[in-house]
């Protein structure tokens, strides 16, 4: 990424270029691309082609204005970091579901960050409701956020078999808790982006995939809440958990909602590729 990408993608987010890529450039820049960017899965349900390349996830984020899922905002947000002085890199993660099982190897990427005051930061605004600043990687105890408590523990050996179905798990990987439930099993390996194709290829095509069975497109609220739109169903919830919810009844609402609440604009409300 170019300097002038580089303040395209600042501009997009609504943000400064930091002095220095310290902690708190990195907390201000992760709150922004979360209110700015929206998690959402149009292209899976609108026939466009998903690339993880440099230059195709700017033309999106950036040029289109547009957001994605895990792949692709963890992937260019990763690429601006890098281009803005922070020591980067791309991390693996399998995604617990039904029955705290682990779900596909590449399920998930994540970033880990590294800044000029020390430390490595789990950077993550491609989850959906997930953390609204980096977490501390080293931290073993409870992190207070406005997204919930999170907690990143080291995965245990008997943990392999119960929840995963694997026989051993490296000593090194990560099982990241929001409350009680864990969300994910990440990876301390650096990876590339081309390593990460066929889970977006599997996400974006398989019949049992979730991003493939419904729509949504969603974004941290300045109160520090968040809203989502859900097929026709458009839900505001507050910072205090309160949530309000209506049907869109009409096409015209709905291509107003993606435009005035997520700055998307359609020329057709998108329908399910694969409705359950």
């Amino acid at each position: 990424m170019n300097s002038a990408q580089a303040d395209a993608y600042l501009r997009r987010i609504g943000a400064e270029p930091p002095a220095w890529p310290t902690v708190d450039a990195l907390r201000e820049l992760h709150l922004r691309h979360l209110r700015t960017v929206p998690f959402e899965n149009l292209s899976i349900h609108r026939g466009e082609e998903i690339v993880l390349e440099e230059t195709r996830l700017l033309d999106k984020v950036v040029g289109a204005r547009r957001g994605g899922f895990c792949y692709e905002l963890n992937g260019s947000f990763g690429a601006l970091l890098a281009a803005l002085g922070f020591d980067v890199a791309l991390l693996a993660a399998r995604v617990y579901g039904d029955g705290e099982r682990l779900g596909i190897p590449y399920d998930h990427l994540a970033l880990r960050v590294r800044t000029v005051d020390g430390g490595d930061w789990l950077a993550d605004v491609g989850f959906g409701a997930h953390s609204h600043f980096p977490l501390a990687l080293g931290d073993r105890g409870e992190q207070k956020d406005p997204g919930g408590t999170f907690r990143i523990v080291e995965a245990g050996p008997d943990a392999a078999g119960v929840r995963g179905g694997h026989a051993t798990v490296e000593a090194a990987d990560l099982d990241v808790f929001r409350g009680d439930r864990p969300q994910y099993r990440l990876e301390v390996r650096p990876r590339a982006l081309g390593d990460f194709a066929a889970g977006a290829w599997w996400h974006s095509t398989s019949p049992v995939s979730h991003f493939t069975r419904s729509l949504v497109c969603s974004r941290v609220t300045e109160d520090g809440g968040r809203i989502t739109l859900s097929g026709r169903r458009l839900t505001t919830t507050a910072a205090d958990g309160s949530r309000k919810e209506r049907e869109l009844e009409t096409d015209e609402e709905v291509l107003g909602a993606y435009r005035e609440r997520f700055g998307i604009e359609l020329d057709k409300v998108p329908a399910l590729r694969n409705p359950v």
